[in-house]
């Protein structure tokens, strides 16, 4: 004897038409979120306007020799800031490529199944912490630390090889190498965690196949899985360049503060966050104008980073996916 079975109308449909409220919530969070991304723009638009206004007279007055010149006199009004700008770009250069080898190698070590997954998420918690001291607590770790610990093999380089343009200065105190090197302790977990994020979404059957071909465990990974994350690895080191621009009170302790052109890694330098964080508080109004003349560079600096960083980005997506096609 056949029996029918009732529906239970007691369970609900799993799809339903959405609510009014549903509606009216949906439509508030777009309209919030488009807010919040034109109060963005205009923060910036703002901010620009501000630095811009007040550097206008400083513009005027010195020109593009602000930009050429060597010079930061207060007192007789000269001002250039041309060897900022190479400290700057200088020292940060030096950083990522000193972060980048080692946040790309860590990404690796902590995601290519070299350690158990406690271990991983022990030294993944450690690379991150780096990221929670202070910028004056890495100062004064560089002051007492970094600089007596490799002040005699940097003399020693010195001695031996002053001919090489590199190592032409001895290293007395601070200098451009001291500065990089807390630096690039300083970017080393942005490089690391967002090397490890794009590593890690590389699908594990890419590996697999690579194994099935033959490859070893190194091969594998240079020959797909970095190529196939190369994309999001450069975006970590774009990302930490920009970190490394606008670093201000460790450089400020570690540079040596001294207005000079040069390639040395033992010479004391100057960047335009360090010159800004020391000269602003004893800043005359016409050094203010000129200062915020300093801080508009810096911030044109960096924006060309990023929108260059972008712009490689995108191309290298775009070829990834018409090489996949």
């Amino acid at each position: 004897m056949a029996t029918s079975i009732e529906p239970n109308t007691s369970i609900q449909s799993v799809a339903s038409p959405p609510t009014k409220w549903d509606i009216s919530w949906d439509r508030a969070f777009r309209g919030m979120t488009h807010m919040f991304s034109w109060l963005t723009i205009l923060l910036v638009v703002f901010i620009l306007y501000e630095i811009g206004g007040k550097a206008f007279p400083a513009i005027q007055e010195y020109g593009f020799s602000f930009i050429t010149g060597t010079t930061w006199d207060a007192n007789r009004g000269e001002f250039g800031v041309l060897p900022e700008i190479w400290g700057t770009l200088y020292s940060s250069l030096l950083a990522l490529m000193i972060a980048g080898f080692f946040g790309v190698s860590i990404a690796i070590f902590l995601t290519q199944d070299f350690l158990p997954t406690y271990l991983e998420v022990v030294f993944k918690n450690i690379v991150e912490l780096l990221a929670a001291i202070p910028s004056v607590v890495y100062g004064l770790w560089g002051i007492y630390v970094v600089i007596p610990a490799i002040r005699p093999a940097a003399n020693w380089i010195h001695e031996h090889f002053e001919w090489i343009p590199f190592f032409k200065t001895s290293l007395s105190g601070p200098g451009m190498l001291p500065a990089s090197l807390v630096l690039a302790i300083m970017i080393l977990p942005t490089v690391s965690a967002i090397s490890r994020d794009a590593i890690s979404s590389v699908p594990r059957k890419l590996k697999e196949a690579a194994f099935g071909l033959g490859a070893t465990r190194w091969e594998a990974i240079f020959g797909v899985i970095i190529p196939a994350s190369a994309t999001g690895i450069f975006g970590s080191l774009v990302l930490g360049f920009g970190r490394a621009l606008g670093e201000t009170m460790a450089l400020a302790m570690l540079v040596g503060n001294s207005n000079q052109l040069t390639v040395s890694l033992f010479s004391p330098a100057n960047t335009l966050a360090a010159l800004l964080a020391n000269n602003f508080p004893e800043a005359g109004k016409q050094e203010e104008q000129v200062l915020m003349y300093a801080a508009l560079l810096l911030m044109a600096i960096t924006l060309a980073v990023n929108i260059f960083g972008a712009a490689i980005m995108r191309r290298a997506s775009a070829h990834m996916k018409g090489a996949t096609k």
